[in-house]
């Protein structure tokens, strides 16, 4: 009787082993295992979820995702797969123009604009001949500069198709207007002060053109503080993080949103100020300056595909 009682248990036994095996494999097999955490974020949305006021995706229409506004202008934009995250904005000599987006114009003491663009240096081989490219701009109509902005430019020392300077700036009537840019390499008049105060400039080669490169501008207006982020890397210069000594950002109204062009952009004609020739996707902007640990994770996160 033992024996015979025994040798269906092991037969029991053996199956359930088998079927333990396949459906571990199976499981193995369909990926339903969750990837790990990046900077303790399963997803780029979780990252400063709580004060993301505005995100653009881009997969299929401008439309921005928060509010659901749609561009009232589109001038030179398709939809197109290839972007860091599904589709990708490309301009063609091109902007997107939005009404004024509430959650945007509301005074401010800190922010950040992150963005992916795949820009190519517009400089010819005479030096100082290249135009800027808007990447992003809160902009006031007519002005070309406006609350927020985040552009691109080339410059007399930058090489063709390599460097392309990152600046970002505000504007406003109680702040006046600040510009603050990065330096991708140190120009004669830094290396004399250098001389002088050693290590006081600082350059921060970004090599993007051509290529999608995460760009993100913050402003913190604890410490009256931009800094400029890079591939998740810090590229500004600490002599020019301090500018001016605002501690609140009053916008001035209205404020419209521009994508790849500055406000006045569409309503004149500027020579070295021009709708973009390049892509974009992923732009979000938040009312808090993100940490390093969370631009990190961001840009970790983005360029997964999460």
């Amino acid at each position: 009787m033992k024996k015979r009682t025994i040798k269906p248990i092991l037969q029991i036994l053996t199956l359930g082993g088998i079927f333990s095996v396949l459906v571990a494999g199976n499981c193995n097999k369909n990926n339903d295992v969750p990837l790990p955490p990046i900077g303790g974020y399963n997803n780029s949305n979780e990252v400063g979820s709580a004060n993301l006021k505005a995100y653009w995706s881009f997969d299929g229409n401008g439309t921005e995702s928060k509010t659901g506004t749609a561009p009232e202008t589109s001038t030179g934009v398709t939809y197109n797969a290839g972007g860091i995250k599904g589709q990708a904005a490309t301009f063609t000599n091109g902007y997107l123009k939005y009404p004024a987006i509430a959650a945007l114009t509301a005074t401010l003491s800190a922010y950040t604009v992150s963005a992916w663009v795949k820009i190519s240096n517009n400089q010819t081989a005479t030096p100082g001949s290249g135009t800027a490219t808007t990447i992003f701009s809160l902009s006031r109509p007519n002005e070309w500069i406006g609350n927020i902005n985040l552009f691109a430019e080339t410059g007399q020392a930058l090489a063709i198709n390599d460097s392309i300077k990152i600046k970002q700036g505000f504007g406003s009537s109680v702040s006046g207007t600040q510009i603050y840019e990065n330096f991708t390499k140190l120009e004669p008049w830094m290396v004399a002060d250098n001389i002088i105060t050693p290590g006081k400039h600082v350059a921060g080669p970004n090599k993007i053109s051509g290529r999608w490169a995460q760009i993100i501008a913050t402003w913190s207006g604890t410490d009256n503080k931009f800094i400029i982020y890079s591939d998740g890397a810090k590229i500004s210069s600490p002599a020019f993080e301090v500018r001016g000594n605002n501690t609140t950002l009053v916008f001035d109204n209205p404020s419209f949103v521009y994508i790849g062009a500055f406000g006045n952009v569409a309503t004149t004609t500027d020579s070295w100020n021009k709708p973009m020739t390049g892509s974009v996707d992923e732009i979000r902007v938040y009312n808090k300056a993100l940490t390093a640990a969370e631009i990190d994770a961001l840009y970790q996160l983005e360029k997964a595909g999460r």
